[in-house]
């Protein structure tokens, strides 16, 4: 059986990284073996945060892997840090495997940058030599290889999902491994990965589900709670996660959503009624007039009293 291995960081949902590298090659007969450089905290809404591995935790994975099993090929995909890189280059050098295939992972499915300038270099001067096929995307390429002349590019469109790029060079490294050319090797990496889409399906999260949970219980609430935790704690999900949905659908805060219900409703209270400020401001859960007035100028640019004026001059005209 062959064995590859597979230099890259952890994804969650299992759409890309370690954990997708390991679903492909296993697919295609291949041994896979691992090890991590970065993990990320991710979901379906993309990255919000990495810690990357120390270079020695790096290293030691690498000496223990290399030494033991003696993988044929190496595939490569997330490095961020310079210390990383250089005991990666280290140990293909003294290794010399008899293929490396390079996926540089330099934006998030989200469009995010994930790798420093100095890094980058690096990569170019280090990395890239020691590649037999280098792939990554076009707009990728602009930044990633400039005036690079040498080695095996494969670029592949833009357009392709998150994932696509981590199982085309997934297939490819397994490929490679039966000592077939880059061409051959290449054209059947694309036909493994076509007639796979659609059958595979990929990870859906909930978020516009909750999003549109999350509107109800404001529209119910707003009134009566204001606060960002209890509606968090009423849909069972962290306060994190709920701002990561809000911000991903509404492009806002869930705070801005709530203060945009709360807004309203003293709007049509003032529109609608003769109750006091003091009154409406207590009804609403405000400790006091001036606290209702301070929120609503805030929002609005007037006091409820402006507010209210503005529409008694409105229907006396």
């Amino acid at each position: 059986m062959k064995t590859i291995l597979t230099i890259t960081g952890s994804d969650s949902t299992g759409e890309s990284g370690i954990q997708a590298d390991i679903n492909t090659m296993t697919s295609l007969g291949a041994k896979a073996v691992s090890v991590v450089t970065s993990v990320t905290i991710q979901n379906t809404i993309g990255i919000q945060d990495f810690y990357d591995l120390p270079s020695d935790v790096v290293s030691g994975q690498l000496d223990a892997i290399i030494n033991d099993v003696e993988p044929e090929v190496v595939k490569i995909g997330m490095i961020r840090e310079a210390e990383q890189l250089k005991v990666i280059v280290r140990a293909l050098r003294r290794y010399r495997p008899s293929a490396v295939v390079y996926d540089p992972i330099l934006f998030s499915s989200r469009g995010d940058r994930l790798m420093g300038t100095d890094v980058i270099d690096q990569i170019r001067r280090h990395l890239f030599p020691l590649c037999t096929v280098i792939v990554m995307r076009q707009r990728e390429s602009e930044t990633l290889l400039r005036d690079y002349v040498g080695g095996n590019i494969c670029l592949l469109a833009d357009n392709t999902g998150h994932g696509y790029a981590n199982d085309f060079s997934s297939a490819l490294a397994v490929y490679l491994a039966d000592g077939i050319s880059v061409a051959d090797a290449t054209d059947k990496a694309r036909t493994f990965i076509a007639r796979r889409t659609g059958k595979v399906g990929r990870l859906q999260g909930r978020s516009g589900e909750l999003y549109n949970e999350f509107l109800s219980v404001v529209a119910a609430e707003y009134s009566r709670n204001s606060d960002v935790a209890h509606y968090a704690d009423a849909l069972n999900v962290s306060g994190r996660y709920l701002a990561q949905v809000c911000r991903r659908i509404a492009g806002k805060s869930p705070k801005s959503i709530i203060d945009g219900y709360v807004v309203k409703g003293v709007m049509t209270r003032l529109d609608t009624t003769a109750d006091s400020v003091q009154q409406i401001a207590s009804d609403f859960g405000f400790a006091n007039q001036a606290h209702l007035s301070k929120f609503f100028r805030n929002q609005t640019g007037k006091s409820p009293t402006e507010y209210r004026n503005r529409k008694w001059k409105t229907d006396k005209n």
